[in-house]
């Protein structure tokens, strides 16, 4: 039996239970320090509240401390781990080997995920990590479904979490320092600046412009809503969503689209895979990823290379498409498509100068549109997107799903009284899909007098409102001739309230039983594991600490030097990248592509004359920048 894990992204906490009520089985989130989202920090009461909350679903609660940690604040990192732990947490994302160490010192009973920046693209890789004691690996978002399967094969009992939606890095993460080195904001410590959404001229060697001006790192953002099935097959456990700093609205979205696609995967193989978490979940909105922040869609390197894994002329959301702009007059113009528009909508177009123009809708009558202003760059013949909708921002917002575990009552008498018992049939992960049967029973004491008239629906009308708890009744049941005799609805009241109390303890206990051992094994052969850039580069290990320093000298590897922000070099390697220009523009010899007439090595260029060396690793099929 294949669990399957569907991992969404929690800004705060009212992101957080969004994201359980819209159909999540895990989510993460940053807590006040030391994740890899440094502007998406959350108190330990919040994230509290928010397990206590996710936890009725058995949904689990994981926490980003992916940050590499400095000596002075390792003591900082371990006192918030522990406060984390009591909060009731159920996972750590950890990148740094310093703090592993650390956690696995004091024994800390909660689950260790080797965070992707951690940088895990091989199956040797994922192996050292889980013999370090990590139970799980976020693995690079770069790889195929056939690579995902190789590791799975290598490794198969250890937990594979792989990214399924959302914005792309262009770097292998954990391996970009462009940053720190051009901005003083490592990406390591959470404070990404974005340098791959700017704008760079290609020149080759002797300064011709071979591209002027463009986004030529930034990538559209991933999206494998139609390649679930085939991650299942690869043997990927988890399902992680993007976007610790985006909002409810994007969170509800996508959580929905992904949850619906993975209950029909089970509906379709139910003696294949499982959910990991409990309840149904009713939707008062139909999901659409097109509806949400998007740079366009690409399922980046699932299949194999593709050639539109970019986005050149803009970083920026284009959403949609609604059609293309047919005729335009002083205040208005018209759309030929069929898609209907409302006030307030949020349109744009990438204009001759491959520039994205935006403009919002005054007033739509059919499919001619009014803007407040109009754009001037609009010609007729262009694509138009929607970027923000407005019917269907009005649709997601508020309380726009609803998220029940469905139980089983039977109402009984007792020599004294009546009784209410409450039950569940759940999946038993641990055994195969056995059931695993929870169940609670309440009694209260009350005579026994014949009814004067019929008892049975006013029974089944007050057990049934289970209100603002988090069962629905499925089927009620009448035992014993209960019914027959009489019963008020304050007593009927009395009783389901007990036997809620009752059940949602023993519920709860149940989905949520922790069984985490933290074990190292020791690792042979880590000239295995990194690719030999780490040894030329030995600053790519992210060392920041004692603990680490003396973790690496553990392993044998004799390279141990501290990490790039905190030793600065010369010239250094600051991306690498499964992303190839050459590629990308249609010059990859190797793929059939046009010969070039330029000469190596090229460079990317800043607007302010900063320059990039760009080195083509063919054998690798890996593009790498150097700054010069």
């Amino acid at each position: 039996m294949h669990t399957l894990e569907l991992l969404a992204p929690a800004r705060d906490l009212e992101c957080g239970i969004a994201a359980v009520d819209s159909g999540a089985d895990a989510v993460y989130i940053g807590a006040s320090h030391f994740g890899a989202r440094a502007a998406a920090g959350n108190s330990i009461d919040d994230i509290r509240t928010l397990c206590d909350y996710a936890h009725k679903f058995g949904v689990k609660v994981h926490v980003t401390v992916n940050t590499i940690i400095y000596d002075n604040e390792l003591e900082k990192t371990m006192s918030l781990i522990r406060e984390l732990e009591k909060a009731g947490v159920d996972a750590f994302l950890v990148q740094d080997m310093g703090l592993l160490s650390r956690i696995r010192q004091e024994g800390i009973a909660v689950s260790l995920h080797a965070s992707t920046q951690c940088d895990s693209r091989t199956a040797e890789k994922v192996k050292w990590l889980s013999s370090k004691g990590f139970d799980r690996v976020v693995l690079a978002r770069e790889l195929s479904a056939e690579e995902i399967a190789a590791i799975h094969k290598a490794v198969p009992d250890t937990e594979l979490e792989v990214f399924v939606h959302g914005a792309l890095c262009v770097s292998y993460s954990g391996v970009c320092y462009a940053s720190q080195y051009c901005f003083g904001r490592s990406a390591n410590r959470g404070e990404c600046a974005q340098f791959c959404r700017l704008k760079f001229d290609l020149k080759d060697s002797d300064g011709r412009t071979i591209e002027h001006q463009r986004h030529l790192l930034s990538l559209k953002d991933m999206c494998q809503i139609d390649n679930i099935e085939a991650l299942c097959k690869a043997g990927a456990t988890a399902f992680k969503i993007e976007g610790r700093l985006k909002d409810a609205s994007y969170v509800k979205n996508v959580v929905a689209a992904y949850s619906q696609r993975l209950n029909e995967i089970v509906e379709n193989h139910p003696s294949e895979y499982v959910r990991e978490s409990y309840g149904r979940v009713t939707y008062k909105f139909t999901p659409d990823l097109k509806k949400t922040f998007n740079r366009g869609y690409t399922t980046y390197f699932l299949n194999g290379r593709q050639p539109d894994i970019f986005s050149p002329d803009t970083p920026k959301a284009l959403g949609e498409f609604v059609g293309h702009v047919k005729e335009i007059r002083h205040d208005s113009f018209n759309v030929a498509g069929t898609a209907t528009f409302a006030n307030g909508d949020g349109l744009c177009f990438i204009n001759e100068e491959h520039e994205l123009e935006g403009f919002r809708v005054n007033r739509a009558v059919g499919n001619r549109l009014y803007p407040f202003k109009m754009p001037h760059g609009l010609k007729a013949g262009m694509a138009l997107y929607r970027n923000n909708d407005q019917n269907f921002e009005h649709a997601i917002s508020g309380k726009s799903s609803e998220r029940k575990i469905p139980v089983e009552m039977t109402f009984s008498t007792t020599d004294n009284g009546f009784s209410l018992t409450i039950n569940s049939c759940l999946h038993n992960k641990r055994t195969q899909n056995t059931p695993n049967s929870v169940s609670a029973t309440a009694e209260v004491e009350f005579e026994h007098q014949e009814a004067k008239k019929p008892q049975h629906d006013n029974i089944i009308r007050q057990l049934s409102k289970l209100g603002t708890t988090v069962f629905q009744a499925k089927e009620i049941k009448v035992s014993n001739g209960a019914d027959t005799f009489f019963i008020p609805s304050s007593v009927l009241s009395d009783l389901r309230r007990m036997a809620v109390e009752k059940f949602d303890e023993a519920f709860t206990d149940a989905v949520n039983e922790k069984d985490i051992v933290i074990t190292a094994k020791s690792s042979a052969g880590h000239e295995k594991v990194w690719q030999r850039e780490y040894n030329d580069f030995p600053y790519l290990y992210n060392i920041s600490n004692k603990a680490a320093v003396k973790f690496y000298e553990e392993e044998g590897i004799d390279t141990v030097r501290p990490a790039l922000e905190l030793r600065p070099t010369t010239r250094p390697l600051i991306m690498q990248c499964r992303h190839c220009l050459r590629y990308s523009l249609g010059f990859c010899v190797r793929r059939g592509g046009k010969r070039p007439s330029w000469h190596e090595p090229l460079f990317l260029q800043l607007a302010d004359g900063r320059r990039f060396r760009l080195e083509f690793k063919c054998d690798e099929c890996q593009m790498n920048i150097y700054a010069e």
